[in-house]
């Protein structure tokens, strides 16, 4: 029996639990903090947990929310409500005597309230025309569209910043890789020079001088293992994850094949095309326009059509309840107000309105014209770093031929130290700068897709 007890559970535990992705290991599981990341699994992690992006989501439902508050002004309006009184000292209304038989020149006193009354009634307001309910209509959904491009602008910058960040870890990891390689180069160069030394083919001062350019390589290490920490720190923020989480990134500094265009007038049109930056003000331009009428508005009739259905009852207490009488009234109408004079308030308005309206449209040229400075500063980079790349991996070959023929020669007591030495400078020079030509290839595609207004968001599942 308690075999088949611990099967059961184990079957319940594998149904419940099933196994998790390769390439996000333990992201879903609470309590779990180890995380193997590609780029495209930061990026999608990040678009899940960035803080940043979620206050824009919220945004966009807010906006929802406001298209649905200026509907209600020109939706029925349906109320009703109940009154009870009760009368503790009842009304009096007099009457002149003349209707009893005297003069007139007395009067006498008439109870006319009951000791309980009631009244129940159905109001029903339906505006038929109202100007300012219309542009408010307009502009609110013109809000709507205006949070989704910033919803947009918003994704695009979490996404650029968590690449930005990713590769940033990645090339600190890949500096700190080159600086163990080159202390491990030396410390074998030491290792030979030692034995050269007691051979007696080398002599004291090479000994000292291997020993140094181990030592002084120490600084460098530990400054590089510094740099790792922050990124990954830096990383982590910008994903919106836990710093306690444990992250593994299987990325690498490669290059990726992107097609951007060849020339700035494609690049510019592309962007005009894209950046929800761009859309997100000429979008503000056409709700400058339905402020404009909604100010004119002002001027326009207002036109309701209002209706009541009404009941009421008045008893005493020595009568039932269930004997009153409950004489149902309604009735139907409709209002027309036009304001003829509002001290100036009205044209104040429009003024404001078309100033803000202009306003708008020159920040909006001023984008237009940023943008293309942009665009063109990060394509100009993007091509620079390219013909860099080119450059550099021709000389990390040179240099690699370089440094083997200069440690022959020093092993065969051909070569000098200081040729070892600089054969060794040139390697390290010749790595670091191809890393970081590719490096700044990287960060400058993700500027310029950002530029581009490009949001190469990866589809769920890739990694």
């Amino acid at each position: 029996m308690k075999r088949l007890r611990l099967l059961f559970l184990l079957v319940l535990m594998v149904v419940m639990f099933p196994a998790l992705p390769d390439s996000v290991s333990g992201a879903d599981i609470p309590g779990e903090t180890k995380l193997v990341l590609t780029l495209d699994d930061a990026v999608l992690l990040g678009l899940s947990k960035n803080r940043t992006l979620e206050i824009s989501r919220l945004d966009r439902q807010m906006a929802d929310q406001k298209v649905r508050e200026t509907w209600a002004e020109v939706l029925p309006k349906v109320s009703t409500g109940f009154t009870y009184t009760r009368s503790l000292k009842s009304s009096i209304l007099f009457f002149p005597d003349v209707f009893s038989g005297g003069t007139g020149s007395s009067f006498t006193p008439l109870e006319i309230s009951a000791d309980n009354a009631a009244s129940a009634t159905i109001d029903l307001q339906q505006t038929i025309f109202k100007g300012t309910a219309i542009a408010g209509i307009r502009a609110a959904t013109i809000v709507r569209k205006i949070s989704d491009e910033a919803y947009r602008n918003t994704q695009a910058a979490v996404v650029a910043d968590i690449k930005h960040s990713y590769f940033d870890a990645l090339i600190s990891r890949d500096q700190l890789r080159l600086i163990q390689q080159s202390i491990d180069r030396w410390e074998e160069a030491r290792k030979d020079t030692q034995a050269m030394f007691r051979q007696g083919v080398a002599a004291d001062i090479d000994t000292l001088k291997a020993f140094l350019s181990v030592e002084n390589l120490r600084p460098d290490l530990i400054q590089a293992e510094h740099r790792v920490g922050y990124t990954m720190t830096k990383l982590k923020n910008a994903m919106g994850i836990s710093q306690d989480s444990e992250v593994l990134l299987t990325g690498k500094l490669e290059l990726s094949p992107k097609a951007y265009p060849d020339d700035i007038v494609s690049a510019y049109r592309e962007a005009l095309e894209l950046r929800p930056d761009i859309h997100q003000l000429e979008l503000q331009v056409e709700a400058e326009d339905a402020k404009v009428f909604a100010a004119k508005a002002e001027r326009f009739p207002v036109i309701t059509a209002f209706g009541q259905l009404g009941s009421q009852t008045a008893f005493n207490d020595n009568s039932s309840f269930g004997d009153s009488a409950w004489p149902v009234s309604a009735s139907v109408g409709l209002q027309v107000s036009l304001p003829i004079f509002t001290g100036f308030r009205t044209s104040a308005l429009v003024e404001q309105a078309k100033i803000s309206r202009l306003q708008t449209r020159l920040r909006l040229e001023e984008l237009k014209s940023t943008a293309r400075a942009e665009v063109e500063v990060r394509l100009s980079g993007l091509r620079e770093s390219q013909k860099r790349i080119s450059v550099q991996s021709k000389t990390i070959a040179v240099a690699e031929r370089s440094y083997k023929i200069s440690l022959l020669r020093f092993r065969e007591g051909v070569g000098s130290r200081l040729e070892l030495t600089e054969a060794e400078l040139q390697l390290d020079k010749a790595k670091t700068n191809y890393l970081q030509a590719v490096y700044d290839y990287l960060v400058a595609s993700v500027q310029l897709d950002k530029s581009l207004g490009r949001n190469p968001v990866p589809p769920p599942g890739k990694g």
